[in-house]
């Protein structure tokens, strides 16, 4: 896909209710259904696997916000149907460099969230080089 994307963050943690702002951003042109961590947390991988069954034709990202197990929970959200996973900019270089190795075999992008950190641009070149997919 080229040009700008839309991204519909669903940033709460009922499905139910997830799936019915989903098709209300899908019909209002949403390309990405964004499973947000409460959501997750609430409701585990399976919140994944049913946005991925509702919007098969759009991209799902599942927003672990990764810390310190890249490659166990690139594996999960891969294998619940996520397109891209988040991990956080602030973790480990180690923790990164496996998520984005994991993204390689299960055949995800790998979204790195710079929230918190201190510089940027600097920690965007860094990423960059690490193989980070989406900044």
């Amino acid at each position: 896909m080229s040009g700008p994307i839309l991204q519909a963050a669903l940033d709460l943690t009922e499905l139910k209710r997830a799936v019915q702002i989903g098709k209300e951003a899908v019909s209002g042109g949403a390309d990405w259904i964004e499973v947000g961590t409460p959501l997750i947390k609430s409701e585990g991988m399976n919140a994944v696997r049913t946005l991925k069954s509702e919007f098969p034709d759009n991209t799902i990202v599942a927003d672990m916000k990764i810390a310190d197990t890249g490659t166990l929970e690139v594996e999960m959200a891969a294998k619940a149907g996520a397109d891209v996973v988040c991990v956080l900019a602030s973790s480990d270089n180690s923790v990164i460099e496996e998520a984005v190795r994991a993204g390689s075999l299960y055949g995800v992008k790998i979204a790195v969230d710079l929230l918190n950190v201190s510089n940027p641009l600097e920690r965007s070149l860094e990423l960059e080089k690490m193989g980070a997919d989406i900044l």
